[in-house]
């Protein structure tokens, strides 16, 4: 299917949706229970307010909230009004989502009260109250700091006097006809810019990838296909909608194939339960540690988790009894791995339903119709399959570069359409990739590269480990050694002496850590990947 010419753009998906699937249930939250027909109305009306705002065709709207219903209605009515939507990482302190709001030049924020026990408002005024010292100019808004951002809108009841509530938002679109919204919302093209995704910044400061329409569409047409996604799925969407996964995976898929979205702000296992068994959700992407602490709860025998039939899971590693316990333990009828990332639509390789258990543990699955994956030496030569290499990605999924950056995207995007991902990858002889680290995590010990995530992996099949990470510390003989973080499993009295004879019997001498410091959980951020440069910090 190809997404882009069926629906032009994700305003034209909004209103298919809304006429295909009226009456079926598009979001719940809570008691509160939205049909395909409302959601398409919230949506119009949203869009409605954004135009009635300012917004023009182009402009960036960005959004720093968790996942909510109305995340959902805001972020779609600014991309039916012809803007590009700027998702705000929710775990950013105030002078990080600053940064992304200056950088992106964003003209209208929507933005949640309180959440996990901090006001977003009062971060954001401590941050951008002040003139900025690189844009200082006249604030058409109300933070002098951020000279471009003209309105914030608070997704609650009270909002300070200079900006706006949620209600008071949406009043000022009623005075804009839906002709009008429908017309703004038909100049979107496949080609028009949908959305500016900023990495995560572990290497420096966020960049922003520029994503078209046309290639969220056709990513997430084609990721449906592959996943079996289907009309009556109720889906609970964990990961966060300000990842590139959480919003296309998530609202987007489901959009296309009138699947129910449950959103939930943050992963806590009793709540995933709690709405697996009580809205029956038949689909849970996530990261494996979600799945696996499902598996573990000591209560998960009390809740009915019968409907589930779809995982999609995706990291460097995923234990292969992982995949084999939710298929035997939870009867999971399909479970599949991906691999993706922001510069490129979110997706790249994917497995394939049917795929035998080892394919779908140790790799991510093969390129996705339309793209091409190369493993690569430092020059760009291709390497033979089952050689590491850095991970190269050309297809109608990649960006087109980051935004307003042109240094930073001649660094990732090469002269013939190639970009360098940054990531360790090794092809097997079918063109299935696994992902051995980042290129910036791999460490070298006494001449030999050792990769964190591949060692991690074989500590993981110990049967008194429940989670774990390592990373390279610096040797005086060796130059660097591994250093291993371990979340043991519940009553194990494993040692570090233990864990250490073990793994010189599974794997070679230099990968094995020479230290092992066991700790309650591992640091993890909103996407449930380890941040390793805490660890490193320890």
């Amino acid at each position: 299917m190809r997404g882009d010419l069926e629906w032009g753009g994700v305003p034209g998906l909004v209103r298919s949706a809304a006429a295909r699937f009226a009456d079926r249930e598009a979001v719940v939250e809570g008691r509160t229970r939205v049909s395909y027909a409302e959601l398409g109305a919230r949506v119009e009306r949203a869009a409605a307010a954004c135009m009635a705002s300012g917004v023009r065709t182009g402009d960036r709207v960005a959004i720093w909230a968790p996942n909510t219903l109305d995340w959902i209605v805001s972020a779609l009515g600014a991309v039916s009004a012809g803007a590009v939507l700027v998702p705000v990482n929710t775990r950013f302190k105030g002078a990080e989502a600053a940064y992304v709001l200056a950088r992106s030049r964003a003209k209208l924020l929507f933005v949640t009260g309180t959440f996990l026990g901090t006001s977003y408002v009062a971060a954001l005024r401590r941050a951008a109250g002040e003139p900025g010292e690189a844009d200082p100019g006249p604030a058409a808004g109300p933070l002098p700091g951020l000279p471009h951002l003209e309105r914030v809108v608070v997704l609650a009841d009270d909002a300070p006097a200079d900006f706006r509530t949620w209600k008071d938002f949406l009043a000022d679109g009623e005075g804009v006809g839906r002709d009008e919204v429908r017309r703004r919302g038909a100049s979107v093209s496949g080609a028009s810019p949908s959305d500016i995704v900023f990495t995560s910044g572990t290497t420096g400061r966020p960049k922003g990838a520029l994503i078209t329409h046309a290639q969220t569409l056709r990513g997430y047409a084609i990721w449906s296909d592959l996943a079996g996604l289907r009309e009556g799925d109720r889906y609970l969407i964990v990961n966060p909608f300000f990842h590139t996964f959480g919003y296309k995976a998530g609202i987007i898929a489901c959009l296309m194939r009138g699947a129910t979205m449950v959103p939930q702000p943050v992963f806590d296992v009793d709540a995933v339960l709690a709405n697996v068994a009580a809205e029956r959700i038949s689909v849970l992407p996530g990261p494996p540690t979600l799945h696996q602490s499902l598996l573990d709860h000591p209560a998960r025998d009390a809740y009915d988790l019968s409907a589930l039939r779809l995982v999609v899971t995706g990291a460097a590693v995923v234990p292969l009894r992982l995949v084999e316990r939710l298929r035997t333990e939870l009867g999971v009828d399909t479970v599949l791995t991906a691999y993706g990332l922001s510069e490129a639509s979110g997706i790249v390789t994917m497995c394939r339903r049917g795929d035998r258990p080892e394919v779908i543990a140790s790799t991510s699955g093969r390129a996705i119709p339309d793209t091409e994956v190369r493993v690569a030496d430092a020059s760009g030569a291709p390497v033979a399959p089952g050689t590491p290499g850095e991970v190269l990605v050309r297809g109608f999924n990649v960006m087109s570069g980051y935004f307003e950056d042109a240094a930073a995207t001649a660094e990732v995007l090469t002269a013939d359409g190639w970009l360098r991902t940054g990531d360790v990858g090794v092809l097997d002889a079918e063109g299935n990739l696994r992902i051995t680290d980042r290129i910036k995590d791999m460490f070298v010990v006494g001449g030999f590269n050792a990769y964190p995530a591949e060692i991690e992996q074989v500590l993981g099949l110990h049967p008194e480990v429940a989670d774990v990470a390592v990373v390279g510390v610096p040797d005086g003989r060796l130059g660097e050694v591994g250093r291993a973080y371990v979340v043991r499993r519940p009553h194990s009295a494993l040692t570090a002496d233990d864990l250490i004879t073990w793994s010189r019997r599974e794997m070679a001498n230099y990968k094995v850590p020479r230290t092992v410091a066991f700790v309650g959980e591992l640091p993890r951020n909103a996407s449930g990947k380890v941040v390793k440069g805490e660890l490193r910090g320890r």
